[in-house]
């Protein structure tokens, strides 16, 4: 972090929800923050079945045509992050910091992508599992295949100087999860890598929450708070 005023992290956890939804929760918290009527967030859930269109706009990467996504009974969203297309639903961590950065005059974006890479390195560390990157691409990877993507937004401050971010990680949790969702997408525009889950490399079973719980103190490891407010019952330290 990049201040000393004290500061506490608000944090939340949902087991399914909509992706509009939570992109409307996005953006109101952002303006919020700015503004100074609520704390920084880090807001964790899963989705339904979704694909996502960044700001590099690659539509011939998504390889059904609308009949098809309604029958497979996934939504589409073109969006404001950075990246290409990539996919979010069940059985996979979806996580959003919107936090403030710079605030100092020091601003480091790529240093915030390479911290938010390093929670999930951090996390799977913990396994024995070497996750890694690749230069050329944002996420983390084990071996050729990614098991997390990364795409953000830099929302220019409008009430100091910085910038507070938006979007997040998508951490492949479930084992199956390339089939049921990647297979109808170039996934970020990469042809030539799979994707991959946790339980496929631990070779064990996870329940999402479980998974949501133990992320966060690698997250505040990583993005260091002055104390926690969550009304999550698996919040760790239960603040």
């Amino acid at each position: 972090m990049d201040t000393a005023e004290p500061r506490k992290l608000e944090i939340s956890y949902f087991p399914m929800i909509e992706y509009s939804q939570a992109w409307d929760m996005q953006k109101e918290s952002v303006r919020a923050i700015d503004a100074g009527e609520r704390l920084e967030r880090l807001i964790l859930l899963q989705h339904p079945p979704t694909y996502t269109i960044g700001s590099q706009n690659h539509p011939e990467h998504l390889l059904m045509n609308a009949d098809q996504l309604r029958e497979q009974g996934i939504s589409l969203f073109e969006i404001d992050r950075g990246g290409d297309i990539t996919y979010h639903g069940p059985g996979q961590l979806v996580g959003y910091p919107l936090l403030r950065i710079g605030e100092q005059g020091r601003v480091d974006l790529h240093g915030y992508l390479r911290s938010l890479e390093q929670v999930i390195i951090d996390y799977l560390a913990t396994f024995g599992i070497e996750g890694g990157r690749k230069p050329e691409y944002t996420g983390v990877w084990v071996g050729d295949v990614k098991i997390c993507a990364i795409g953000v937004k830099f929302n220019k401050s409008r009430s100091r100087k910085g910038f507070l971010t938006s979007h997040g990680f998508a951490f492949n949790i479930r084992e199956g999860i390339a089939e049921e969702g990647f297979r109808g997408i170039i996934p970020c525009g990469i042809s030539q890598y799979g994707v991959t889950s946790l339980e496929e490399c631990t070779g064990r079973r996870f329940e999402i929450e479980e998974v949501a719980a133990a992320l966060v103190p690698h997250f505040l490891s990583r993005f260091p708070y002055d104390g926690i407010v969550s009304d999550w019952a698996n919040t760790p330290n239960g603040q």
